[in-house]
């Protein structure tokens, strides 16, 4: 039996459309990248190098009006997520949209209802549900090894004190700085764990000479029993653990990020070694897990599982034809929106938020 086959056109090929989309939405049997939207030589010419099927094209237009396109791709700048989502599903295509999902609640809301209203499927792309640390964490956590769980504190921190140029991350436009990039996954990690907070609390700040955005946050979540803390900056040069679980039987610290990305960032694509290879973790990297579970004391290492991005664009098509349910449902992508916006009021108004 014939695979149903759905032609793609990917708008942007930075570093999100290069580097996370499409080197795994090429993996799946029924997704054909048709089209991508690309303006810069430098990353025209690793596209046609890369995927010599697709039609570069140099306006969104050409996607968008395009009635063989069934599926659309949004990989670019976040202030134009929305309106560019919003084209797409009038046009009658199915949609995913690079985190953040769009700058506001409101307009969330608005492209879920008009999603509805045209029967198309959009979702959000939180490919780090599929990171190896965090589907280990998650593992951990739904064992029981800890015991009750009473904090979780996940860390996106990186070092570069200095500003990037000629990138509009830097500029301040609507949806950038570390709390609508990074801390989308953070957040969207936490609510896929626990749910929605009770309430929260956030400082913001920019700690770099001449910054414009926000390039470091601290956002508590407050649960009945339980304190998440999630951070990230741009000036930690010696990391510590990226997660640290404390539960009343034991504690689990993972350091180290998941392989893929830096795996990506050198040009090696997922075709370029074996299945079972991508994703894996070295030993070096792999959480220490210290506690009593039924009478035993378990101290060492816990190998992590293995990550794969492929996994998010497997989920959607498996969604597309009807035989899956939806992983990254909009409606948590929208509560993640939701937590940003009341993140940054806390910081302003210095104080804590109930979440509502």
């Amino acid at each position: 039996m014939m695979k149903t086959s759905f032609n793609v056109g990917l708008i942007g090929f930075g570093l999100s459309g290069r580097v996370f989309q499409a080197p795994f939405l090429t993996l799946i049997e029924g997704f054909n990248l048709k089209k991508i939207r690309e303006t810069r030589p430098e990353n025209i010419k690793i596209a046609q190098v890369r995927y010599p099927e697709a039609q570069i094209v140099n306006h969104s237009d050409a996607i968008l009006q395009d009635a063989t396109i069934d599926l659309v791709v949004v990989a670019s700048s976040s202030h134009t997520h929305f309106e560019l989502a919003k084209q797409a599903i009038l046009a009658g295509k199915h949609v995913v949209v690079e985190k953040p999902f769009t700058t506001t609640t409101a307009e969330a809301d608005e492209l879920i209802q008009l999603a509805k209203d045209q029967q198309r499927i959009i979702t959000a792309f939180q490919n780090r549900r599929w990171d190896s640390d965090f589907k280990t964490v998650r593992k951990v956590i739904n064992s029981g090894l800890l015991g009750n769980l009473v904090e979780y504190e996940a860390h996106f921190d990186r070092f570069r004190n200095f500003l990037k140029p000629d990138t509009w991350k830097e500029e301040n436009l609507p949806g950038t700085g570390m709390l609508y990039d990074l801390g989308s996954h953070l957040i969207d990690q936490a609510l896929c764990l626990f749910g929605l907070p009770q309430e929260l609390s956030c400082q913001l700040k920019i700690q770099r000479e001449g910054g414009r955005v926000i390039d470091n946050f601290r956002l508590m979540l407050q649960y009945p029993d339980l304190r998440v803390t999630l951070r990230a900056g741009m000036l930690v040069r010696e990391a510590g653990p990226r997660y640290t679980l404390l539960g009343d039987q034991g504690s689990f610290l993972k350091y180290g990020l998941d392989v893929q990305e830096e795996t990506l960032v050198a040009g090696i694509l997922p075709t370029n070694m074996p299945e079972d290879e991508w994703g894996k973790e070295p030993e070096e990297l792999w959480g220490r897990l210290n506690t009593d579970y039924q009478g035993l004391h378990l101290l060492g290492k816990i190998e992590s599982e293995r990550g794969h991005y492929k996994g998010f664009y497997q989920n959607l098509y498996n969604a597309l034809v009807g035989e899956e349910e939806l992983e990254i449902k909009p409606e948590q992508a929208r509560n993640i929106i939701r937590v940003i916006e009341l993140a940054i009021q806390s910081s302003q108004e210095k104080r804590t938020i109930s979440f509502s």
